[in-house]
């Protein structure tokens, strides 16, 4: 038998042996999530005895994190903007990167009707109907599965979010206040050179933005005018390298007031600008 420091070392030695990046943080990340231990608690108990059964579940997840399978997959949840999230291989894994996007929306959407496009564990429409006091709120997905998901969190967080399929804007009526959007837009080339984690543990379909990465935006600037109302806000994540391009892609179809918003790391992040 072996005590949580015990515990707690061996994991870490075994995930570095493996490779894996954030070997010391996924090793506690791991212990916490099957012994339901705070920091606090790991310190006042750091020479106790774990219980066989964690200590038999411990064992198996390092060895699906040694797998390089993502640690949120394994432990179901991830956090954005301090709400916790439902995820599974289905979905794309909220990223911090993403907060920005729902940090810039927050500033104009009070009161408001929002649709979030290629929604996914639903955190962005979720998050702005948790913290924006949102007059409506929709996601919209291709994926069924991924919309299980995103109503599941809907739930949890006990706010009111209608959740549509629909591939882009096909089956959207109507017009609303903002729009906002996370698309896939890594290009299809650069899959392959991804982490192992993202690469062949996240849905291809969240990713992909074909060719050039543009698609997505090319495909929502190509209708946003039928369902952005006037005065309406769009905000877009976009890659570092695309600001320029999507910039154009909005200048094109009449959008005004485009700015775009870096992240902490100094990158493009945010695009979003107003329809006349």
């Amino acid at each position: 038998m072996s005590t949580y420091r015990e515990m707690l070392l061996y994991g870490k030695e075994y995930l570095k042996q493996h490779n894996i990046a954030d070997a010391d943080v996924d090793s506690w990340y791991l212990l916490a999530h099957v012994c339901r231990i705070n920091r606090a608690e790991y310190l006042l108990r750091s020479n106790d005895i774990v219980p066989e059964k964690d200590h038999k579940t411990y064992i198996e997840l390092l060895k699906k994190r040694g797998l390089h399978i993502p640690l949120q997959l394994i432990t179901g949840v991830q956090e954005f903007l301090g709400l916790e999230f439902h995820v599974s291989s289905d979905v794309l894994i909220p990223r911090q990167d993403t907060e920005n996007l729902v940090l810039e929306a927050l500033k104009v959407c009070e009161g408001k009707s929002v649709l979030d496009m290629c929604t996914g564990s639903g955190c962005i429409i979720i998050s702005l109907a948790k913290l924006g006091s949102l007059k409506k709120a929709v996601g919209v997905d291709v994926s069924e599965k991924a919309l299980k998901i995103a109503l599941k969190n809907a739930e949890q967080h006990k706010v009111k979010v209608e959740f549509i399929e629909s591939d882009l804007f096909n089956n959207i009526e109507g017009h609303y206040d903002i729009v906002v959007s996370n698309p896939p837009y890594i290009p299809t080339k650069d899959i392959e050179k991804l982490m192992v984690e993202v690469k062949d543990h996240e849905p291809i379909i969240a990713l992909d933005g074909d060719e050039d990465g543009l698609l997505f935006y090319k495909r929502i600037g190509a209708k946003i005018n039928d369902h952005l109302a006037p005065e309406g806000y769009i905000f877009l994540e976009i890659g570092f390298d695309q600001g320029l391009a999507v910039t154009k892609i909005l200048e094109d179809v009449g959008i005004k007031d485009i700015k775009v918003i870096k992240d902490l790391s100094g990158l493009d992040r945010v695009v979003y600008g107003r329809r006349p």
